[in-house]
């Protein structure tokens, strides 16, 4: 496996594939996952969205968009982290989430926020950020509907060590 940083014009695709294959999103959440990516092939930078894309012999089968919260002090949103389908359960998450959160703190970031579902198809999900060193920081009730709701998770970075 290889983790690389650059988009290319490939990745929406395998982006909406990705996304797609977990069965847990409508179809206007693929749509602005894979905009994301549109996004930042258009505008570089400037879009505000990083990636960081999983591949194993030639095929991207995962990825992660974060990017800085405007008007905070090194504050970075987790938009998106998403592994294949046919993919999951060989680390490739977890690589995943240490490469983003390796960029993020090499530059300058001081806090990652993460957010899902409280339903019970997202309990792997919640389980996965929490063995990642994730903290639960805040839950908003029926956010996303009557008993679903929006669970806030925080990791701050590490203290320096000398």
């Amino acid at each position: 496996m290889t983790i690389r940083h650059d988009i290319t014009p490939a990745d929406p695709g395998a982006i909406r594939a990705i996304v797609e294959s977990s069965g847990f999103f409508h179809d206007y959440e693929v749509d602005v996952a894979v905009e994301l990516a549109e996004e930042r092939l258009a505008k570089g930078e400037q879009s505000g969205y990083h990636f960081r894309f999983a591949d194993v012999e030639g095929q991207t089968v995962g990825y992660t968009c974060y990017g800085p919260i405007a008007c905070t002090a090194g504050s970075y949103d987790f938009y998106w982290i998403a592994v294949h389908q046919q993919a999951r359960g060989g680390g490739i998450g977890k690589a995943l989430i240490r490469e983003t959160e390796a960029a993020i703190w090499a530059e300058g970031g001081r806090a990652i926020w993460v957010e899902t579902s409280s339903s019970s198809q997202y309990e792997p999900t919640r389980r996965f950020y929490l063995a990642c060193g994730y903290q639960e920081a805040a839950r908003m009730a029926d956010f996303y509907a009557p008993g679903d709701d929006k669970v806030v998770y925080v990791k701050r970075r590490p203290p320096e060590r000398v």
